[in-house]
């Protein structure tokens, strides 16, 4: 038998246009700075702040309020270099002999290939988990409605948040993915999403000369 909803009175602070205006003006432009970085400093990262971030990312509106995901961070240098050596031998197969020379060619301007030392040098890895389906104390599944768009706007909320916070990030999504839940021990009902290297860019780091589209290239108002 569903429950019966409890309502509670929202929690929301009205805002003059003029400071509308001005927030939004200045996450757009602190939003518009943030690149994917493969080149991280070794320099520690405050937990806290990898913290306040998971706490932003699991307040991310799910399908039916499930909250389905798991989000675990790695700083430990066996885990991260267990995870590396899995990654690249993934990516070293795909790059050779899966990926079409289409994507290939897609990929050339990013200057991208199957070497991720990224996972290693970044002092935190968060590897994002999709629960595919809810477990009871028994044992018994309770399925999941929207995993994979839940999951996803909640990626988005982590990597603002990061970003937000003064720190860098990537997404990396090796394909497949199954070693990380079995290097991690993740029950059987989670599904990896994401691997996210964060921490403070090298002092060398340099991005891809690349450009987003224009709002106009992307909006249409009706």
């Amino acid at each position: 038998m569903a429950e019966t909803a409890i309502f509670q009175n929202l929690e929301f602070e009205r805002l003059s246009e003029a400071e509308q205006l001005r927030r939004s003006r200045v996450f757009a432009r602190r939003m518009a700075q943030r690149r994917s970085v493969r080149d991280f400093s070794s320099n520690p990262v405050p937990r806290a702040l990898i913290e306040n971030a998971i706490r932003a990312a699991g307040s991310a509106p799910s399908g039916a309020n499930q909250q389905p995901w798991t989000f675990v961070v790695v700083s430990d240098p066996a885990l991260k270099k267990q995870m590396r050596a899995a990654a690249e031998a993934e990516e070293k197969e795909s790059y050779e002999r899966r990926m079409s020379q289409e994507w290939l060619d897609a990929l050339t301007p990013l200057g991208t290939d199957w070497r991720k030392p990224h996972i290693e040098d970044a002092p935190y890895v968060i590897v994002v988990f999709r629960q595919a389906y809810g477990m009871t104390a028994d044992g018994r599944r309770i399925k999941h409605y929207y995993s994979e768009e839940s999951v996803g706007i909640a990626v988005g909320l982590l990597l603002a948040a990061l970003h937000w916070s003064g720190l860098a990030t990537l997404t990396h999504t090796p394909s497949p993915m199954k070693f990380l839940a079995e290097i991690l021990g993740r029950p059987a009902n989670e599904r990896a999403f994401v691997l996210i290297p964060v921490g403070y860019p090298a002092d060398d780091a340099q991005v891809p000369a690349i450009s987003k589209k224009r709002l106009e290239e992307i909006v249409a108002w009706r």
